[in-house]
């Protein structure tokens, strides 16, 4: 009998990335099943970015394994099967925003028309505009657009309200959701936590380039929220301090 059983979306084994001495991504497993909306948390340096960029195949492991869909980065990406939205993704200054979205969807096998990226990424009123006109949190959300136009049954967005304003962000993150709705899967990056949860399903909680924890925000909350502190108080009563609450 055929197997028919659906690869994971995402299927990371044992991964790691060094860069001299400093290990960016250390070992890590993870797999994303399809149609889940997924944050990678954690502060700056924690090797979040790092991962992305394996993901994506614009970084070679060290060490490990990463499949999409079953399938190599490279042939995920050839496919159309991925969709991104990087941090420095450089928009050409002599370019409106659709003329730039436009030569993308040339890229690929089964774009969606141009059109309904703009509107999907809410960024149509922005269609004549060339990039170099462009704010921060507008070049922003045609990034998105651009990750849209392939139709990809993946979309990794590194930090994507990285450059917003509040409400920009707010509008981004209703595009998204409106987006995702039909069941695509969703891998992003934030150091945010109101942001995964409010929009993710499950939160993968990095950090010193390994994963700390991995489930929902109140699991992943309990987690990061317990911190310890060490302290030397001279002179102090040993079992005084041992009767105070949360001391150890």
């Amino acid at each position: 009998m055929s197997n028919t059983s659906t690869p994971p979306a995402v299927a990371l084994g044992g991964l790691r990335k060094h860069y001299g001495d400093v290990a960016a991504v250390d070992g890590i497993d993870l797999e994303i099943r399809p149609g889940e909306v997924v944050a990678l948390l954690g502060p700056n340096g924690a090797g979040k970015s790092t991962a992305i960029d394996m993901i994506l195949g614009l970084t070679a492991p060290d060490a490990g394994s990463v499949a999409v869909f079953g399938r190599s980065p490279a042939e995920a990406v050839r496919d159309g099967a991925i969709g991104a939205m990087l941090q420095n993704g450089t928009l050409l200054d002599d370019l409106t925003v659709a003329e730039t979205v436009r030569l993308v969807a040339s890229l690929h096998r089964k774009p969606i028309p141009v059109e309904r990226a703009l509107r999907r990424a809410g960024c149509e009123d922005l269609a004549a505009r060339r990039a170099n006109r462009l704010s921060g949190g507008q070049a922003q959300r045609v990034r998105f657009a651009i990750a849209l136009v392939s139709d990809p049954a993946l979309l990794v967005l590194d930090e994507p309200t990285a450059a917003m304003d509040p409400a920009t962000r707010r509008d981004f993150w209703k595009a998204m959701y409106e987006d995702t709705a039909g069941g695509r899967t969703v891998l992003f990056a934030t150091h945010y936590l109101e942001e995964a949860e409010e929009y993710a399903d499950r939160v993968v909680l990095m950090n010193g380039g390994r994963i700390a924890a991995d489930g929902t925000v109140a699991e992943v909350r309990a987690v990061a929220g317990g911190r310890t502190i060490r302290a030397a108080v001279p002179g102090a009563d040993a079992d005084a301090l041992l009767a105070l609450p949360a001391v150890t």
